[in-house]
């Protein structure tokens, strides 16, 4: 089973493919949708609707009810997702958050397509399933840089794994043109601390952005607006066997 969550502009075609995918292959999917029941559209330019909490939780909730299905391995369930998503994949492992949600289930991977990973974790324990990261040498948005380093301080307690794809943006897996988007956050000068009780504090004053007032505030310190995004074909290419690889591999093999 593999739950698929979208990014800040909802789910696009490039999402539904790899799900198609996974189908083809006999997986069961899911896709979340933790914006139509909330009247959302997209949270581009304004991460302030739904937190990744809140995603996080949806998910969690999403795969308690997908394991009481008879057809359903609770042992075998994968979580994947884009940008927005792609941090509900990546911190749905980590263990403050899950801990506080649930104690029975675990996912059984994480394979999360650029993902915000500009964060700063005091607690750096995350739960010992494979999570794999994907994202563009070009992204804007998320980038790479911010993962290279996110990684290589949990790697010591967390089985995971990054791979980044040259000449690529951010939506690199997509088949779209390479566009500028004036609305989006670009946070290649960000990095917020993660308190060990899931706050996520502010540059310098250090304070949680716990509203969305508190929110603007923080990200006057580093963000600036317009970001790239759009597809290079052959990163698609590589992305999409790579995806198949690794659910083959997390949810047949082990």
């Amino acid at each position: 089973m593999i739950i698929g969550v979208a990014g800040s502009l909802g789910w696009r075609k490039h999402h539904y493919e790899y799900m198609k995918m996974y189908q083809e292959i006999g997986f069961a999917t899911f896709e979340l949708n933790s914006f139509q029941s909330r009247n959302i559209t997209s949270t581009v330019g304004s991460q302030v609707e739904i937190t990744t909490a809140t995603m996080i939780l949806d998910a969690y909730k999403a795969f308690e009810k997908l394991a009481k299905h008879p057809n359903i391995d609770e042992e075998k369930v994968s979580i994947t997702g884009w940008s927005l998503g792609g941090a509900v994949t990546l911190f749905s492992a980590w263990k403050p958050v899950k801990d506080a949600i649930t104690s029975d289930l675990k996912f059984a991977s994480h394979l999360a397509f650029y993902p915000p990973c500009f964060f700063d974790p005091e607690n750096t324990e995350f739960t010992d399933s494979p999570i794999h990261i994907l994202i563009g040498e070009l992204d804007n948005w998320t980038p790479a840089d911010a993962c290279r380093n996110f990684v290589n301080k949990i790697s010591n307690k967390s089985n995971v794994d990054l791979t980044i794809y040259t000449n690529s943006h951010h939506s690199f897996d997509s088949e779209e043109p390479i566009m500028f988007n004036e609305k989006g956050y670009s946070f290649e000068n960000c990095l917020f601390k993660l308190s060990k009780e899931g706050d996520v504090l502010m540059n310098y004053l250090h304070l949680p952005m716990s509203s969305p007032i508190m929110q603007k505030i923080g990200f006057l310190f580093c963000v600036e607006r317009g970001v790239n995004l759009g597809g290079n074909p052959e990163s698609r290419k590589r992305a999409f066997e790579f995806s198949k690889y690794f659910m083959k591999k997390t949810l047949l093999e082990n």
